[in-house]
């Protein structure tokens, strides 16, 4: 009898006994899987040096860089780091901190208007200058600088730009038109008016003398600023170019000069404009308003934000125009364009006036004698009150609008109020 099969017993727990006693299964058995090959260990890094120590000098080198956020993360690091412990330069990276602020603000970039005459003032109450321009000089001054700033800022092509040059002549508005660079030539032609009243070379005078190319046939008398403008234009063989700008900027250079070294005693010089004549003082006050006007001209031309002049030299202008009000009056009257006088009084007398009360800027009030220009306005004899701001009324004088659609508050006399509104226009000219 075969043997009997044996049963096996009943497997022990793998906690009974240690791992290499667990018995195996039964079955075939397959080879164990070779146990892999431990990988070589990697070397282990060095350590790596410490950061080097920045410099004083290198560290507030580094201070505009930070303020500008332009700093890696170490160096931003190491200076925030000395800013703790260096008051100094803790100061100069706040002041930079701000300055950085002014970057991004939203404000026009454009300067201020008074800018140029602050910081000659500041210059000059710390030293002051040994030939200072005369008070009635400095409108003018104040105005060139300002146009030969535009002038600067504009490309070549926009010399060539169109403008529409406009006044009123006593009875409608006409226009002339030009190019950025033949308004320059406008101006420095009767410019030349005043400079040949001191004596200097007239830039019609192709000879460079004072010849009399600049003179009306038959007559001693300078031709009137449209005369000069209209033969400088046809006189050259090409249009006007920016070429123009340095002999009208050395002009008015010349001009400043020249008064400054002459002191008070030219300041009631004549100057002739062919058919009137005005005081060196009022010229060169007649001269800084035009050279604003035409300045917002060009400006409008080339799409260029302009200025009004500062309240002390718009006050001075609109003075001017008040003060040449009785006598522009009067001509329209002898003309037949104005109503006739009323109350004839003896020159110095008062008579009867217009209130003339201007608003805003450089504003004031001014009493127009109505009847004759030896009158004196008197608030006591007004018979009529206009109210215009500033601005408008320069655009008004300047004939930029026309008497009819002036903005006015009026009240009074409306007869007395268009004549002068007229009056005012007719101030205007090429």
């Amino acid at each position: 009898m075969r043997g009997a099969r044996r049963i096996p017993g009943p497997r022990a727990a793998a906690d009974d006994f240690g791992l290499d006693a667990v018995p195996t299964t039964i079955g075939p058995t397959t080879p164990e899987p070779a146990a892999p090959e431990p990988e070589p260990e990697s070397p282990v890094a060095p350590p790596q040096p410490p950061a080097p120590v920045l410099s004083h000098r290198v560290l507030k080198a580094l201070l505009g860089a930070w303020a500008l956020a332009a700093c890696s993360a170490e160096e931003t690091e190491a200076v925030e780091t000395h800013l703790t412990e260096c008051a100094a330069c803790a100061d100069e990276a706040l002041r930079l901190r701000d300055a950085v602020g002014l970057l991004h603000t939203d404000r026009s970039l454009d300067l201020d208007p008074l800018l140029r005459s602050r910081v000659l003032e500041g210059c000059l109450s710390r030293r002051p200058a040994k030939i200072p321009v005369p008070g009635w000089a400095v409108p003018y001054d104040a105005e060139t600088a300002r146009l030969d700033a535009l002038l600067r800022d504009i490309g070549s092509s926009e010399w060539h730009a169109p403008v529409r040059l406009r006044w009123f002549d006593g009875e409608r508005q006409l226009n002339r038109k030009t190019t950025v660079a033949g308004v320059i030539g406008h101006l420095m032609t009767v410019d030349g008016l005043v400079g040949t009243a001191l004596g200097l070379d007239d830039p019609l005078d192709g000879t460079g003398g004072h010849g009399r190319s600049d003179t009306a046939p038959g007559s001693e008398l300078p031709l009137s600023p449209r005369p000069r403008t209209e033969r400088y234009w046809s006189a050259a063989r090409r249009p006007p170019t920016r070429a123009v700008r340095e002999p009208w900027r050395d002009q008015s250079h010349t001009l400043i000069r020249t008064v400054s070294f002459a002191g008070c005693g030219v300041a009631e010089l004549s100057v002739s404009y062919g058919d009137f004549a005005l005081p060196l003082q009022d010229a060169l006050l007649d001269r800084a308003f035009e050279c604003w006007v035409h300045g917002g001209d060009i400006a409008d031309a080339v799409d260029y934000p302009y200025e009004a002049p500062s309240a002390a030299h718009l006050h001075r202008m609109i003075d001017l125009a008040a003060r040449l009000l009785p006598a522009a009056l009067a001509r329209r009257r002898r003309s037949g364009l104005a109503a006739p006088a009323r109350h004839l009084v003896t020159a110095g007398s008062p008579g009867r006036s217009l209130h003339l009360e201007i608003e805003g800027s450089g504003g004031g009030n001014w009493h127009i004698a109505l009847d004759s220009p030896a009158a004196l306005g008197s608030p006591d004899h007004a018979v009529a009150q206009v109210a215009l701001d500033g601005t408008e009324f320069c655009r008004l004088v300047a004939g930029h609008v026309s008497p009819v659609d002036a903005a006015a508050g009026q009240e009074g006399d409306v007869e007395a109020i268009r004549d002068v509104l007229f009056a005012a226009a007719s101030l205007s000219r090429l």
